[in-house]
Parts: C-alpha cells; sequence; structure tokens
C-alpha cells in the first residue's frame, strides 16, 4: 500500500511542477502591461559571470508603459543594455548615464493573437507532461508485484482523475491568459 501511495504522491508532484512551470511561461508572455517579469530571465555578462538582471541592478515599473533599471554598478549600464538587446525581448533599450529605460509599446492586434498562439502552445506542452506522467505513474503500477489487479485499477482510476484535473487546470490558466492578452 505504502508503495502505491508513493506512485500517487510522485505523480501528483510531477504534475503540480508542470502546472508551476506553465506559470512561469505565462509570466514572461506579455500581455500589454510593463511588468518586470518581462526582464527576469535576462542574463548580463557581469566581470566575466552570467548573473540575472535583478542582482546586478534594481528592476522596477514606474508606469503601465515602462520598466526603469538602475544598475548598482554604473559600469555595467553597457553590459545591461547588450543583455537586453540580446535577449530578443523586443525592447530597444535607452540609457541617460545612470539608469535604462525600456518603453513597453501597445500590442497590437496581431501581436496579441501572436502571443495567445504561444501561450497555447505552453499549455499543449505543460499536457504533454502532465500525461507523460500519468503514463510513468501507470508503468511503474505495473512493475510492482503481489498487488491485487483490484488495487492497481483503482489507483490507476485514481491517476486518471489527477490527470484530468491538472489537464483542466491547465485549460483554465489558458483562457485566464488568452483574456488578459486580448483585453485592450
Amino acid at each position: 500500500m505504502e508503495e502505491l501511495d508513493l506512485i500517487v504522491e510522485s505523480v501528483k508532484h510531477d504534475m503540480e511542477a508542470a502546472i508551476k512551470h506553465l506559470d512561469h511561461a505565462f509570466q514572461r508572455i506579455r500581455a500589454g502591461r510593463a511588468s518586470t517579469n518581462m526582464v527576469q530571465d535576462v542574463m548580463v555578462e557581469y566581470y566575466g559571470a552570467p548573473t540575472p538582471l535583478n542582482q546586478v541592478a534594481n528592476v522596477s515599473v514606474p508606469d503601465a508603459m515602462t520598466i526603469s533599471i538602475q544598475p548598482w554598478d554604473r559600469t555595467a549600464i553597457g553590459a545591461i543594455e547588450k543583455a537586453i538587446i540580446n535577449s530578443n525581448l523586443g525592447f530597444a533599450p535607452s540609457n541617460n548615464g545612470e539608469n535604462i529605460i525600456l518603453n513597453v509599446p501597445p500590442l497590437t492586434e496581431d501581436r496579441r493573437k501572436d502571443l495567445a498562439k504561444q501561450a497555447k502552445g505552453e499549455t499543449e506542452d505543460t499536457k504533454i507532461v502532465i500525461r507523460n506522467a500519468r503514463q510513468n505513474g501507470i508503468k511503474e503500477l505495473k512493475k510492482l508485484e503481489g498487488v491485487s489487479e483490484d488495487l492497481v485499477k483503482t489507483v490507476e482510476a485514481t491517476i486518471q482523475e489527477l490527470t484530468d484535473k491538472y489537464v483542466k487546470s491547465c485549460e483554465d490558466h489558458l483562457k485566464t491568459k488568452e483574456a488578459e492578452i486580448m483585453k485592450v
């Protein structure tokens, strides 16, 4: 019985991790408003080592269409600008010698549709991960010896219920994100 519970917990953990990854992916997809999450994955070459942007500068959002980046070391401004340009975020950084300003342009209808497609793609990838977690759980279940068929069927049904629950959660996340993206 303990092995069965471990398998179910393992499957549940993998599915929760997939949902967390989806949330993280959705944070990177902008929805019209400036957010510090847009630049959280930017890595700056700082004294020869790739360093996350938030460790070399203060990142803030003074208004809905602007991201302000104030480096703690002024000599890093060039490296930060280069990292932003190389990260393909679609922003043109401008600096005044003390900080870097990123103006977030309003989204066009075509761009909104592209972002919605990107969100849908991330959701589909997450569903695949969830289904793979189900398959792996069922494989582990089949490997167990000395467990009655009825018990195996019951645990399989539990794993399927978890799968359905997390797939529905993906769909709910997608609906929310699409509404956020398409809102003008």
